[in-house]
């Protein structure tokens, strides 16, 4: 199917004669319909076996431009390989059918001679182009058999006790209940946009990248601000626990005899890369490129346990279309990726608990509390049958229930793995921190230690990311924000992570000198301030700081000049009077401890650009 998209004020068209025989009947001829996603819809031979995927690439374009309104239009004119008309009306009505459970759905007629007047937005996506293709199937990787074998699901409680998922009382935990459901649906495809996406948007954060692959996003300079100090954050944490930084390849040889044995053990599809005649693979973790550093060095068990880390930007993952989700799962994503060498298991269960602390720290600084997240704990049954103690500490430490997937074999390369995941509004999961003991790639890899006695021997290691992927750490805080406004709380980040942390408000230009002592006073201390030197009035400038979700409003006026003090209107905490000094010790308590950056765009709001 060939198709071309125009976001439109409006479209206006009129039958004037039948094009065909077989033309369908109508009542009306001229219809018009405003704010729309205009669909020009050539139907080729064949795309009545791909409806699915035709639907799921309309509602891509339509989630993108933020259309409710779909207006299916015949056009015959963009393809030669044109299906029979018996199949292209079968496709259209389908599609129609279809569509019109998510979005208001209208159908320009089949067979017709039109006229028509349309009025293009002409934004960015407001004109796109879609050749439209059933996907070749792809061989599935001995791990994405594995997930579909047979699995027990268990709920263990604060005492330590196994309940069936269908026998536990949910009450107090409903979250819990709408995590089990999502995990044991198996269904990741997203039905409707969830409410980050508006919001990142909105606050001019990430937004989709039309001029690359699905799930690739773009970051505005605020959006790229916030991902950097979770960046630096993360970093901080894990050289602070004791990792050492490393660097490696985005790109592997699927040839490489180590490489090749592991894809097939870990569940993700691979991007293609091909240079010549040979074969690479855009990497989805950092694992190889750290596992070739491990396999080529000299180690001594008194280098144990070894921690070697890396921010890989970018990890790449074909995630499969319908999946695709805003900044909750994606084909491009930064994932902050350690692995811990351990000499037995001993020692890897010891790492483990102080990587599970270190992710609950981690997540914590992010405004995400235990109550935002459920907690997912799989094993082996062997494993779970030598170590009960164990993973009741684990539950302990979180203070609540939690999903238990246990397996009688084990498919996976990992013997212990938890997950923290954060679960939406529309009731979908995503896994944010994660650690797991892996008992294969030492060995697979040639990964080797010498013992106290100098004899060579394989280490257990652990893959942990104390977050998660950095975008989704994004999209847990808009998501939870979200909700919260839904409840009547003010939404916000964390002020260490607020583009713009105090936005100043000169009430008219005579105080634009003053308001820029202030702001060089506090930007000396190292926070980002701005000012609102717009030709607007103070009231249109503090609605447009509170929909930026500034954390501290500062107006200043005659009265703030004469009596030497700052009106300071604290994000969700009302309006208060201060010295300079006591607004510079509320910032200060706020990030203490936490990475700083500089302002991401001028620092005057009449000098800068709109992205949206």
């Amino acid at each position: 199917m060939r198709v071309l998209f125009i976001h439109a004020d409006f479209i206006e068209y009129e039958a004037k004669s039948k094009a065909m025989k077989d033309a369908e009947e109508i009542k009306e001829k001229k219809e018009r319909y405003e704010e729309c996603l205009v669909s020009f819809i050539s139907v080729e031979e064949g795309d009545s076996s791909i409806v699915e995927k035709i639907t799921e690439e309309i509602e891509d374009v339509a989630e993108k431009v933020g259309a409710g309104r779909i207006v299916l239009y015949p056009y015959a004119h963009l393809s030669n390989k044109l299906a029979s008309s018996e199949e292209a009306m079968k496709v259209l009505n389908e599609l129609e059918k279809i569509l019109g459970k998510k979005y208001e759905v209208h159908r320009a007629p089949f067979g017709w001679y039109k006229s028509f007047i349309i009025s293009c937005k002409g934004h960015p996506l407001s004109e796109l182009s879609k050749e439209i293709r059933g996907e070749v199937k792809e061989e599935e990787s001995e791990a994405l058999k594995a997930e579909k074998r047979t699995t027990y699901w268990y709920i263990m409680d604060l005492d330590g006790n196994l309940h069936s998922v269908d026998d536990f009382d949910y009450s107090s935990y409903p979250n819990l209940k709408k995590f089990v459901n999502y995990e044991i649906s198996g269904t990741r495809a997203a039905k409707e946009i969830p409410p980050h996406v508006k919001l990142m948007q909105s606050l001019e954060l990430s937004d989709y990248e039309p001029g690359s692959d699905s799930g690739n996003m773009r970051y505005y300079p605020k959006g790229k601000l916030v991902k950097a100090l979770i960046e630096d954050y993360v970093e901080n944490k894990v050289i602070d626990y004791g990792a050492m930084q490393v660097e490696t390849p985005i790109m592997y040889d699927f040839n490489h005899p180590s490489l090749k044995s592991y894809l097939n053990r870990f569940p993700a599809r691979q991007y293609v890369v091909l240079s010549g005649k040979d074969k690479y693979f855009l990497r989805f973790a950092a694992c190889f490129g750290q596992f070739l550093m491990m396999h080529d060095a000299t180690i001594s068990y008194r280098n144990l346990p070894l921690r070697l880390y890396e921010m890989a930007k970018y990890a790449f993952r074909r995630e499969q279309k319908g999946e695709l989700s805003g900044l909750r799962r994606l084909r491009a994503f930064t994932m902050p990726d350690m692995h811990t060498l351990a000499a037995d298991m001993p020692q890897a269960m010891k790492e483990f608990k102080k990587q599970y602390q270190m992710a609950i720290d981690v997540l914590k600084d992010f405004g995400l509390e235990l109550g935002d997240y459920e907690v997912a704990i799989r094993f082996t049954r062997d494993f779970y049958e030598e170590n009960k103690e164990f993973i009741k500490e684990l539950v302990k430490l979180v203070n609540r229930p939690v999903l238990i997937q246990m397996w009688d074999e084990r498919f996976f390369y990992f013997v212990l793995k938890f997950e923290f995941n954060f679960v939406d509004s529309l009731d979908k999961a995503a896994a944010l921190s994660t650690v797991q003991i892996d008992v294969e790639n030492a060995e697979r890899y040639g990964i080797t230690y010498y013992d106290e006695k100098g004899e060579e021997k394989y280490p257990y290691i652990l893959h942990c990311s104390p977050s998660g992927a950095v975008e989704r750490i994004i999209y847990a805080m808009l998501e939870k924000a979200d909700m919260e406004a839904k409840k009547g709380k003010k939404p916000m980040l964390p002020v260490w992570l607020s583009p713009t942390q105090v936005r100043i408000i000169p009430v008219k230009d005579d105080f634009i000198g003053c308001s820029i002592q202030e702001m060089d006073f506090l930007r000396n201390e190292g926070f980002r301030v701005d000012i609102d030197d717009r030709d607007l009035s103070v009231s249109r400038k503090i609605r447009d700081a509170e929909k930026e979700w500034i954390p501290y409003i500062v107006v200043i006026g005659e009265k703030e000049k004469e009596k030497n003090m700052l009106t300071v209107r604290i994000r969700g905490d009302g309006v208060r009077e201060m010295k300079r000094e006591e607004l510079l010790s509320l910032l200060k308590k706020e990030t203490e401890g936490k990475p700083k950056r500089k302002l991401p765009l001028p620092p005057m709001l009449s000098q800068r650009p709109k992205f949206r």
